[in-house]
């Protein structure tokens, strides 16, 4: 997905945080980093079985979490709290503000722009002499396609 001279670059803002902080920048932050990008959203968690599986240098989960709050702190990735039992972490960094669509059955997040929803948030606060810095906009439902939702098969296929 980003290749080359972009993940050169993300390296470079990751190593500048670092070095901000008194910090080193190893294999496994490196390791941490390079997968992080390829996905648009994930747990710790999820992210420590896709590196472990390839076999990178060993890591703690702990190291993992304590990179993925780094790469939030340098505007690579936004922790997003979807439900009340996990942190999801968005990868943002090549996005423009979006918001998002989740299945309650399957969990799939899908993301979406509005310039539409983006005045009508502007032209309430507007109206109620309040300035935004920041907002989300999180959507819940089902998925509408019973036949893709992976969650939704599993229950039919119990009946």
């Amino acid at each position: 997905m980003h290749k080359g001279s972009s993940l050169n670059k993300e390296v470079a803002l990751l190593k500048n945080l670092l070095t901000q902080n008194r910090l080193k920048l190893t294999q496994q932050r490196e390791a941490i980093l390079e997968a992080f990008l390829k996905v648009d959203h994930i747990t710790a968690e999820e992210l420590y079985r896709v590196i472990s599986k390839k076999k990178r240098p060993q890591m703690g989960l702990a190291t993992i979490y304590r990179t993925l709050n780094l790469l939030c702190k340098i505007g690579i990735g936004q922790q997003r709290h979807f439900d009340d039992n996990r942190t999801i972490y968005d990868n943002v960094l090549h996005k423009k503000h979006h918001d998002h669509l989740i299945c309650n059955k399957c969990e799939e997040i899908i993301e979406f722009e509005s310039p539409a929803i983006e005045r009508l948030q502007e032209e309430m606060a507007a109206r109620h002499g309040f300035t935004l810095s920041n907002h989300r906009l999180e959507l819940f439902g089902h998925c509408i396609d019973w036949k893709n939702c992976r969650d939704w098969q599993k229950d039919i296929k119990r009946k």
